[in-house]
């Protein structure tokens, strides 16, 4: 028969035509209605594109033949039967109806197709009804754990496995474990499942039974679950309590991990409990009583101690002399230098050392210690007064300047004063950061020493002879000498004199023959009105003066005269000689100059 033939459909067969052929005559009407029954409940309705359960009706090597209950049986592949290692003739699965009759004429049967529709359709309806899973743990993966559920991979993210952080996933991998589906997304056919919802139904009675018997100072047992730089986290059996840093231990501790470890069972004890935000505050040291109340009653003002610096501030530092014990060392208590450095110079954390008691308040548990007092104070070193003798010199390193002088560290807590008119005798210093820096080494001369007071005069100067008592035969009275103008105020000009020394004149004591006044810089002969050795002071006037004469006087008669005599006998000698003559514009200047020195002289006595 040609393929066109096997391929054209039969026409449904009409029994009557047949009966009229002699065909089937043999059979009643009931009868005839008996087999057609019979027929058609042999052939069951098979929908393509759904799953029915067949039967095995065969097996060889490469084929599983099934009976679904049609006119004709489904092959399937026996790799599609490979988790069924046990199966024989007569077992029932399920499979998936692809296409009733192919080319060939046959039924197009997939049990993995099956399985997968199976398992999508069963795991809606877990997720629907809440139903509890029972899945094989396949791998680890990153972030979680992929699991089987009805043959299909599900996501079991790490936060889900349990109420505490797990840190190694690779214990579960193999085991079988009870799920619940919390999320399904058919466009990524990915599936998201819980194992810690099943948990925290359970610890959810327990938990509002430990809160509703919560109080202040209950011990509970708990366990470590998490840790970080400010505490840790405790389970106290489905309620998270802190453990907060400080409340660790009675001494100072960098980070929890120094006494505590992950998953350690420790009790601790309820130091406050917010009812509202549901958080639990917990205390570990409080379970001990506190070090201070332990303290070695022989610990006493002036003891000595040892310890461990905790802390270093820019104040001071802390020596921790037992877990919880501390004392308090100053920077100012940490040498007997007078000037306050960075504690930091002196010691480190961790560093062993010891120290005095210098107060001691149990009862507020506080306790200030120093170091300067485990060696000699400087004042009081009996050798003072002659290594610091008046006269004897020394160097020192400049510590501090102000406006009326300087301080200079002879060594470790001996400090003396250089006030601003001992450090030159010939510059007028106004302030002596002119002269010198801080952290200059200077070398002095002691002046005065009050060891008892603790005050140290020194002097620069008087590392050399006085210069005055030789100016005072160079610049007489009378003596005229080059000199510049360097500076000029509303009523004196200041002027350099040989030998590096200044002198002062009156502004109208500037004045030159041509009528105009000298300016700052310029370079002219000025005679000597005053010497004040005293002052360390010389008044000069460049107007012409008879003030030559008088020097001769002086130099004959009274050397030791000050120099206002000479200048005011010039004045008679000059108008009794020359009766008439008006005096002259030199006089009147001298005369001028003095008088305003004298009452400069005489404001300067009564302040």
């Amino acid at each position: 028969m040609s393929k066109e033939i096997q391929n054209q459909p039969i026409p449904d067969f009409d029994w009557d035509k047949a009966a009229d052929k002699g065909f089937g005559t043999g059979y009643s009407n009931a009868d005839r209605d008996r087999l057609e029954q019979m027929y058609e409940t042999t052939l069951s309705p098979v929908q393509e594109k759904e799953v029915v359960k067949g039967v095995v009706v065969g097996i060889t090597d490469r084929e599983v033949i099934l009976n679904i209950g049609f006119k004709s049986d489904g092959i399937v592949s026996s790799n599609e039967f490979r988790d069924l290692p046990g199966m024989k003739i007569g077992d029932e699965v399920e499979v998936y109806v692809e296409n009733q009759e192919d080319a060939q004429g046959q039924l197009v049967l997939s049990r993995k197709k099956a399985k997968v529709i199976t398992a999508w359709d069963n795991i809606q309806k877990s997720f629907d009804e809440d139903v509890v899973i029972d899945a094989n743990v396949k791998r680890r993966t990153k972030g979680g754990l992929i699991v089987d559920i009805f043959g299909i991979e599900a996501f079991l993210p790490g936060s889900q496995i349990d109420v505490k952080p797990i840190r190694d996933f690779d214990i579960f991998v193999g085991k079988r474990m009870e799920v619940k589906v919390v999320k399904i997304n058919y466009a990524n056919d990915n599936v998201v499942v819980s194992h810690k919802i099943l948990i925290e139904k359970d610890l959810e009675a327990q938990r509002q039974q430990i809160l509703n018997n919560l109080e202040k100072g209950q011990v509970l047992e708990g366990v470590i679950k998490n840790m970080t730089n400010f505490g840790v986290f405790i389970d106290l059996g489905g309620v998270d309590g802190l453990l907060h840093i400080t409340d660790i231990s009675w001494g100072r501790i960098n980070h929890p991990s120094d006494l505590l470890a992950l998953d350690q069972k420790l009790n601790v004890v309820v130091l406050d409990f917010d009812e509202e935000k549901k958080r639990i505050s917990l205390g570990l040291k409080q379970l001990q009583s506190h070090p201070w109340d332990s303290l070695d009653e022989e610990i006493q003002v002036g003891s000595k101690v040892t310890g461990r610096i905790v802390n270093v501030a820019d104040y001071g530092a802390f020596l921790e002399i037992k877990p919880g014990v501390e004392g308090l060392i100053h920077v100012s208590e940490m040498s007997w230098s007078q000037h306050l450095r960075n504690p930091q110079e002196f010691m480190n954390v961790n560093d062993e050392i010891s120290a005095v008691v210098l107060t001691l308040d149990r009862q507020e548990r506080k306790m200030s210690l120093g170091i300067k007092q485990l060696t000699e104070d400087p004042w009081t070193q009996g050798s003072l007064k002659e290594k610091y003798a008046i006269g004897t010199r020394h160097k020192g390193v400049v510590r501090n300047l102000t406006n009326f002088g300087l301080f200079i560290e002879l060594e470790e807590g001996i400090d003396g004063l250089v006030h601003v008119s001992d450090l030159s005798w010939t510059k007028k210093i106004k302030h002596p950061s002119d002269f010198v820096k801080v952290n200059d080494e200077l070398e002095v001369v002691v002046l005065e020493l009050d060891a008892e007071n603790r005050r140290l005069a020194l002097g620069h100067k008087q590392l050399e002879e006085n210069p005055w008592d030789t100016f005072e035969t160079i610049f007489e009275v009378g003596s005229v000498h080059k000199s510049t103008i360097v500076a000029k105020g509303d009523k004196f000009a200041t002027l350099e004199l040989p030998y590096g020394i200044e002198g002062v004149a009156a502004i109208k004591n500037l004045a030159k023959e041509d009528g105009t006044f000298a300016e700052v810089g310029e370079s002219l002969d000025f005679t000597v009105l005053e010497f004040l050795k005293d002052e360390k002071k010389i008044v000069l006037t460049h107007s012409k003066v008879k003030a030559a004469p008088a020097a001769e006087e002086k130099k004959e008669d009274k050397p030791a005269k000050q120099a206002s005599a000479p200048a005011k006998s010039a004045a008679p000698a000059e108008s009794s000689s020359k009766e008439g003559e008006k005096s002259t514009f030199g006089d009147l200047s001298v005369l001028s100059a003095l008088k305003e020195q004298m009452e400069e002289s005489e404001k300067k006595g009564k302040k």
